[in-house]
């Protein structure tokens, strides 16, 4: 029979454990116009919940199994701000050396030292708490910071591979989870970068993830879903869907660049439908067209004009094109062109990977296995409509006839990023 004392001790845990998923909650889905609120609002529940801890007696917490649930509660309290907390780490490293069973401490001990930058220590701490049973969080997690590991490492695509397995992992422990759908949506999308493999199916399961994502109401309270699938729709120029993310986004966290991401998205869209209609003139459109040379090509690509592609990927087919414009974007890339083919169709030319100053006004571009749109995106009363080339690496696309070297290209990734 358990004494008074130790009922007392047990309800003051309890509840200080349902008042700390409470803080978590509101970590996860209050955002306020004021950034300053938010912090300010978790402060006042942190310190609430502090007090409530520091209310169980020190003779009342004398054993193992109880000690490690307060120096646990306690750490994950202390860790809920974005910042590394010296503090939260060692209440933290407490729990599980009086509880080395407690998955839960190993968790939030790895996202801790996370923050403080010791990838590795986290990484063994997260493998720690998934050698206490199946978990999605601590999946989800450790998908995750693989990622964030693979950025300049060696072993990079490895890595985005492990990160993958565990997004997948933790769908299997349970299918309806929007978290853990929007995570291997992540994963997906950075592994087409960073492997270069050219396998534009990795980008069809990260727009298929992103979209199973959405099934779940749990994942529409988590502003930084509405922005990461907003930059992969953006990026696979499905204007439309990247500018309801971005706006998603930009209510529910104000705090987020993301107006100003859909504001960069509508200035590009005015720049093309301005020079498609005022500044493209027919007669210099004639004579790019019939100055476009013959390209010797590998027997592998067949040339053809831009009237002849499939939307998507477009293998073994090449398409010659002139630059009428560079169009100057608000964004890093990709880098943004007007170009017409030899039938004078103007196309709008994106392309990744390539140093600015490398294609010129008046250039011919051979692009090879091009991926093709065509566009049509309504938006707050405006329509826009043309035709689209995206090249996602430098050596798809030959400059006057001439292949580009690696010094002309410039390294531009994806990372859907998580702030641990």
């Amino acid at each position: 029979m358990k004494n008074s004392e130790e009922k007392e001790e047990e309800e003051a845990l309890s509840r200080a454990a349902k008042s700390t998923d409470e803080l978590y909650l509101l970590r996860d889905t209050y955002y306020p116009q004021n950034p300053h609120d938010r912090i300010s609002s978790l402060q006042q529940l942190s310190d609430l919940i502090l007090n409530l801890l520091d209310s169980v007696p020190l003779e009342e917490r004398k054993s193992p199994a109880q000690r490690a649930i307060y120096e646990y509660l306690r750490g994950k309290v202390l860790d809920v701000f974005p910042e590394y907390k010296k503090e939260a780490e060692d209440h933290l490293s407490k729990a599980v050396k009086l509880n080395p069973s407690l998955a839960d401490a190993w968790l939030c001990l790895g996202n801790c030292i996370w923050k403080k930058g010791d990838l590795s220590a986290a990484k063994n701490c997260l493998n720690l708490a998934l050698n206490k049973g199946p978990n999605k969080k601590i999946l989800c997690q450790l998908s995750m910071l693989k990622r964030s590991m693979s950025q300049g490492a060696d072993n990079q695509a490895e890595l985005v591979d492990e990160s993958i397995q565990h997004a997948k992992e933790a769908i299997a422990l349970d299918v309806k989870d929007g978290n853990s759908w929007y995570n291997l949506g992540n994963a997906y999308l950075t592994s087409f970068f960073v492997t270069g493999g050219w396998d534009h199916t990795r980008l069809s399961h990260s727009l298929k993830a992103y979209q199973n994502a959405e099934k779940d109401e749990g994942i529409k309270s988590n502003p930084d879903f509405y922005f990461n699938s907003a930059t992969a729709n953006k990026y696979l120029e499905n204007y439309e869907r990247a500018l309801s993310g971005f706006e998603a986004a930009a209510l529910k966290d104000p705090g987020l660049n993301a107006a100003e991401e859909v504001q960069k998205i509508v200035n590009l869209l005015d720049k093309v439908d301005n020079l498609l209609r005022v500044h493209v003139r027919a007669k210099r459109i004639a004579s790019l067209a019939a100055s476009l040379a013959v390209v010797n090509l590998k027997s592998s690509y067949r040339t053809v004009t831009i009237d002849l592609l499939s939307e998507g990927l477009n293998r073994a087919l090449a398409v010659q094109g002139k630059v009428i414009f560079f169009i100057r974007s608000d964004g890093v890339a990709p880098l943004y062109y007007l170009l017409c083919d030899s039938n004078q169709t103007c196309f709008v030319l994106s392309v990744y990977g390539v140093r600015q100053d490398v294609i010129k006004g008046g250039d011919q571009l051979t692009l090879l296995d091009p991926c093709f749109r065509e566009v049509d995106v309504s938006w707050k009363e405006k329509h826009y409509q043309f035709k689209s080339v995206r090249l996602d690496f430098y050596e798809q696309v030959l400059v006057n006839g001439k292949a580009l070297t690696p010094q002309q290209a410039i390294h531009t990734s994806i990372y859907a990023q998580h702030k641990p």
